[in-house]
């Protein structure tokens, strides 16, 4: 190849722009396929999971490689659902340039703020590519002219549309001022530009050089002295700005019929950066790789799927991580889609899967050539708002559920899972009800565990109005020793959030020191389940008095007299329900803020603050408390007022009291099911 080194470039941009379709046309187009597959007929290299072919997008990261006139890409394909794009998180990362794939439809362009404004803010230089233009209503300039307020960076338009009867047939490419008439499936004809075209190009020529030049001080003062500048001074600055982040190169086309890819093909290889230039951004010192992402799903089991960065690696080469412990690498595969072929060695720049390096996670940073390397990539863990309870229907399935579930979580960082201390059941957290559906398929498929799913038990929690004082006591004679524990008990309520207090006031050896702590014991396991049928907070309990038998006392008859106490104490201290709350940011665009505070309000929230999200085009924030029972479908709906834009991030805040009518159908409902 003649690049130093292979190029990384990712595709990104809202579900259903196709992104995995111009994948799929750029493998073609450069010989990597025999012939292109389709999304939709579940025939493309990306998107080959059971799951991403059924539902027809992207539900994981895919990984693939092609080569471009001697030089090498690997192609990182971002899921673009918000509910899966946490797959692809620590990949686009190591990108050297990512594609920000729109449809031409300018009503729709609000989609794809949420990925400009992502790229801006981890500083990944990034490029637009317009596809569908073969199906386009809007005009080129009605879609830049609503894109442009949702990004720092210039968008420079490279191209002008041919048409023919509205619909487009070609292209000018601006800097070589050459026409180009599609034929699909085939490159680009030769064609003079045509006489009423000729102003709109030398316009459009122009600015796209005014837009240079702000960052171009020879290139303005060339255009103030009415020079025409060289194609070489154009390309340089083409690549330099775009490297820099300066500007966003805007191409388009049609990934579906093939147009607009060998001209998309030939940018990426002038202006995308080096790898060098994304291991000094992101400090992945030296010669290492930088593993993004854990994956269990290839025939060849568990593969670190990482970048190799300053130099080449070998099969059976060495590994050291931060601490200096070397690892030896047990297989280099190169990975297409679906599939993994192994390999002998890996050029610098190599998006490639490690295999049997059991020790490495994702985020970790390795050295290659010797010498540890102490720059994980570090990112913050995105919050998993939804949740369900997941059980395997045979107990002998239990251990392997719970190995499943740990390495599902360690694939896909957007997943997590733990156990509930109090209802036992085992939780699966996730970024969407999607992203949980297809996560328990995944479960079923790969480990053909049964699974029992339903909504996770609400952790609601009761507490007492007033202060009583009750007696406890636990007798009991069956012959030979009996039983016998006497107690009184001061219970009382404490404020909110303080938890649970015992004390113990004993005078004159009325219970003897060494049951007191099989009292606090009996305190505690009443504590455990109140009147109400939840587990009690924020209750004190002073032990004050009680009596003794010198036979017939023990620590488990005083633990008994202690749980009595406290259960009449409860049962008489006017209990009442409370119920979980959450604080919920819900980030949305402005034109969906009413139909989302109006959901609020119906769900038993509080709105507590509206505000303008900082630099972005129209979109707010809006802060409210909600009961945890309203998040059950909250993701769903806020999503569907939003154009799937919207998302939310939830927090446990405090626990409230819940309304008397409300509190007794919750608790007839947990009766009846107890």
């Amino acid at each position: 190849m003649s690049g130093s080194d292979v190029r990384a470039v990712a595709l990104v941009g809202p579900a259903g722009a196709g992104k995995t379709s111009l994948a799929e046309a750029m493998l073609f187009v450069a010989g990597a396929i025999p012939r292109q597959g389709s999304v939709a007929a579940g025939s493309s290299i990306g998107d080959a999971s059971p799951e991403a072919r059924e539902r027809g997008s992207s539900t994981e990261l895919n990984i693939m490689h092609f080569e471009w006139m001697g030089d090498g890409f690997s192609l990182i394909d971002v899921p673009g659902s918000p509910g899966f794009s946490a797959d692809g998180a620590a990949a686009l990362h190591m990108a050297d340039l990512a594609i920000v794939v729109v449809d031409p439809d300018p009503t729709r362009a609000a989609l794809a703020e949420p990925a400009l404004r992502k790229l801006e803010q981890a500083g990944i230089p990034h490029a637009l590519f317009v596809n569908k233009m073969d199906q386009a209503r809007g005009s080129i300039e009605e879609l830049l002219a609503a894109l442009t307020p949702m990004s720092k960076a210039a968008l420079v338009a490279r191209q002008i549309p041919i048409r023919n009867d509205d619909k487009v047939v070609g292209f000018v490419d601006l800097a070589h001022e050459r026409a180009y008439r599609y034929e699909p499936g085939k490159a680009s004809t030769p064609v003079a530009i045509a006489p009423d075209l000729e102003r709109e190009e030398v316009a459009a020529r122009f600015h796209m050089l005014e837009q240079l030049a702000d960052h171009d001080d020879m290139l303005l003062e060339q255009l103030l002295s009415d020079e025409q500048p060289s194609l070489d001074t154009i390309f340089a600055d083409l690549a330099r700005e775009t490297a820099g982040g300066l500007i966003v190169p805007v191409l388009f086309g049609s990934a579906a019929s093939g147009l607009g890819i060998r001209r998309l093909l030939k940018m990426l290889r002038h202006d995308t950066p080096h790898a060098g230039q994304t291991a000094a951004r992101i400090g992945a010192d030296g010669s290492c790789v930088q593993v993004c992402k854990i994956s269990h799903a290839s025939t060849v089991g568990r593969l670190a799927i990482a970048r190799l960065f300053g130099g080449p690696l070998s099969d059976g080469g060495e590994l050291i991580d931060a601490d200096g412990q070397p690892t030896r690498v047990g297989g280099l595969f190169t990975l297409q889609g679906g599939s993994a072929t192994k390999i002998a060695s890996a050029p610098a720049g190599s998006i490639l899967g490690i295999a049997k390096v059991d020790a490495v996670r994702a985020g970790d940073a390795l050295g290659t050539a010797g010498a540890p390397v102490a720059a994980p990539l570090h990112l913050q863990p995105p919050v998993a708002n939804c949740t369900v309870a997941i059980a395997a229907k045979d107990h002998k399935d239990e251990v392997r559920l719970s190995m499943a579930l740990n390495r599902l979580a360690e694939e896909d960082p957007g997943l997590r899972w733990d156990q509930d201390d109090v209802s036992r059941e085992a939780l699966l957290h996730g970024m969407s009800e999607e992203h949980l559906a297809v996560a328990v398929h995944r479960l079923k498929r790969r480990y053909g565990i049964a699974l029992s799913v339903q909504r996770p038990t609400i952790a609601y929690r009761e507490s007492i109005r007033r202060p009583v004082t009750q007696r406890g006591r636990h007798r009991k004679q069956s012959g030979g020793h009996g039983q016998y524990g006497d107690v009184v008990l001061e219970v009382r309520p404490l404020e909110r959030g303080e938890g649970t207090l015992f004390e113990e006031r004993i005078t004159g050896g009325a219970v003897p020191r060494q049951w007191i702590p099989a009292v606090e014991k009996g305190m505690m396991d009443a504590l455990a389940k109140g009147p109400l049928g939840f587990p009690v907070v924020d209750v004190a309990a002073a032990l004050v008095d009680g009596s003794f038998h010198s036979v017939d006392s023990s620590e488990l008859a005083f633990r008994m007299a202690g749980r009595i106490a406290t259960a009449d104490a409860l049962a008489a201290a006017s209990p009442y329900l409370l119920e979980p709350v959450a604080h919920v940011t819900i980030t949305a665009p402005g034109s969906a803020t009413s139909r989302i505070t109006s959901l609020v309000a119906s769900r038993r929230g509080q709105v507590l603050r509206l505000t303008t999200l900082e630099g972005w085009s129209n979109w707010d924030v809006v802060e409210m408390l909600l009961p945890e029972a309203g998040l059950h479908g909250l993701e769903a709906e806020v999503r569907s007022m939003s154009q799937g834009m919207a998302h939310y991030e939830a927090h446990f805040d405090h626990l409230a009291e819940v309304a008397p009518k409300l509190a007794g159908t919750i608790v007839q409902a947990a009766r009846q099911t107890a």
